[in-house]
């Protein structure tokens, strides 16, 4: 098998990277979570640009990543894209990174982390869930049953699943532009990868990694998650030994959206310490 040796331009194109803030500032990753991409972070990434580096990018198959660079079996694992993370930081020669994930892209930057410590100097999990599926006194949210279902529905009307499941994952029924946004971004996304994303995402158990992660951490919960309730953030809390779990008043799965002065007052003096 040929190896493919990638250069800095390609790693920066393919998955979309933009950089912004402080060239000489600390860098601060932003990675988003399944459906999205790097557009759900305007309300939160350019408040840091005064002092930090801020790096975002796209998941292959979101966004304006290059979906040609999708292989089924590196993305069969969340591995493949904590493996997309570490090169992206290689490419643009990053440490002491602030890694700031959101939902999925929580539990990447943890295997991140895992895998090249020295380059991390904190983690911000946004909506972190280790596992999905309830196992005997976890609570995860969702039976296995209630996964199997989801996963059909994506796989048999991508289109109707995303119109019916962004507004419940985005919370907030007031405010009904935010599910119409979130829905508008899963219809963006390539059907077939998100699928397989969607499969990796809601089948995963990370449980057992979270004990492995030596970097300081920040769990960031919502009050009202229909997607990763509190008795997940206080896992994850509970799990990650140098940590510490901050509950938003805000409702759903996307504080990053939907309550973005509250994700920055969190997050903001963590990253100051």
């Amino acid at each position: 098998m040929a190896v493919i040796v990638l250069t800095v331009a390609d790693v920066l194109e393919r998955s979309n990277v933009t950089v912004t803030g402080r060239p000489d500032g600390q860098p601060m990753v932003f990675a988003h979570g399944f459906g999205c991409d790097q557009h759900m972070w305007r309300f939160v990434a350019p408040t840091f640009e005064d002092r930090f580096r801020v790096v975002l990018f796209d998941h292959i198959g979101a966004g304006g990543s290059d979906p040609t660079a999708y292989d089924p079996e590196r993305y069969s694992s969340l591995r493949g894209y904590a493996d997309d993370v570490l090169e992206i930081c290689r490419a643009l020669d990053l440490t002491d990174v602030i890694f700031v994930g959101h939902s999925v892209s929580a539990i990447i930057g943890v295997l991140a982390s895992i895998e090249e410590p020295d380059r991390f100097a904190k983690l911000v999990l946004v909506g972190p869930s280790p596992r999905y599926i309830d196992d005997d006194d976890y609570v995860g949210g969702f039976s296995a049953e209630d996964i199997a279902e989801l996963l059909d529905s994506l796989a048999s009307n991508y289109l109707g699943w995303s119109s019916a499941m962004a507004p419940l994952i985005m919370g907030n029924p007031d405010r009904p532009e935010l599910g119409d946004e979130l829905t508008a971004s899963f219809c963006r996304a390539d059907p077939a990868i998100a699928q397989q994303f969607a499969q990796v995402t809601f089948l995963s158990d990370n449980r057992a990694d979270l004990a492995r992660v030596t970097t300081p951490t920040l769990v960031l919960q919502c009050t009202n998650d229909a997607i990763a309730p509190v008795t997940v953030g206080e896992f994850v809390r509970a799990a990650v030994a140098d940590s510490q779990l901050v509950m938003l008043e805000a409702t759903g799965h996307c504080p990053n959206l939907s309550a973005p002065e509250a994700t920055v007052a969190a997050i903001d003096p963590f990253v100051r310490t």
